[in-house]
């Protein structure tokens, strides 16, 4: 369970969705918009660059689109992060989040929420700008701290998640390629004659079954340390019916 690091004496926050632990080898990289900053009381500021250093992000502030980006784990992660919830002018808002999800494949919008009449204008609002649910996810909050910690941990989950989806797909195919490999070994060991030093340098000099069985016996001979004989019976087995019909001898 990776356990997020509150900084200024926040409690730890916690995220179940992972079971890496972060350290001093740095968890990726966290952009702000300097924009969005310059609006920011310099306190907030303080808090979320110490919480960053403390989870082992690094913090620059560029000129970009969205209020935050994070890449973590070979993922980008956009963020919006609304501070403060105007009943009366929500509109840039709504309008700001359609476009960017265009731009961002992982997009979400961090909405804080204070109070009862805030929350009530919120659900409001989003129907009636007819957002798409979960394009992109809103995520309302209760204070400023908790939404920042609630973008850190969504970060790092998808960066998480995106490792993990890495990792299982080179995991299949070294599956597969080991079952083709065996595949392989099968098909042309079954040749009379032929064993696996045999196949494994034919895999090596043509690599596959299909090339194999369009060689001829003087390709073959030329790439491979194999014998005439069994050049010969090669070239047979794939070419002549009476010869890989019949049953082999071990």
């Amino acid at each position: 369970m990776v356990n997020l690091k509150a900084g200024s004496g926040d409690p730890i926050v916690e995220n179940p969705r992972s079971n890496i632990t972060m350290n001093s080898v740095s968890a990726g990289v966290c952009m702000m918009n300097n924009s969005w900053r310059d609006q920011q009381n310099q306190s907030f500021i303080n808090f979320i660059s110490s919480f960053l250093t403390a989870n082992s992000f690094r913090l620059n502030f560029v000129p970009i689109s969205p209020d935050f980006i994070f890449n973590c784990g070979g993922l980008s992660v956009a963020f919006i992060f609304v501070t403060k919830w105007e009943c009366c002018n929500v509109e840039t808002i709504f309008s700001r989040a359609k476009k960017l999800k265009g731009q961002f494949a992982h997009l979400y919008v961090v909405v804080s929420l204070p109070t009862r009449e805030q929350n009530d204008s919120f659900v409001r609002s989003y129907f009636k700008y007819e957002m798409q649910l979960g394009k992109p996810t809103f995520v309302p909050v209760q204070d400023i701290e908790m939404g920042f910690e609630k973008i850190v941990k969504i970060a790092h989950s998808c960066g998480v998640c995106k490792q993990q989806e890495a990792k299982s797909k080179l995991k299949a195919e070294k599956i597969q390629s080991v079952q083709n490999m065996e595949n392989f070994l099968r098909v042309v060991t079954s040749i009379p004659g032929v064993d696996n030093h045999d196949a494994n340098a034919l895999n090596q000099a043509i690599g596959s079954i299909e090339g194999i069985a369009k060689a001829s016996k003087e390709y073959i001979l030329e790439t491979t340390d194999l014998s005439s004989d069994k050049a010969e019976r090669i070239v047979r087995f794939f070419r002549d019916s009476k010869f890989y019909l019949c049953p082999k001898i071990n």
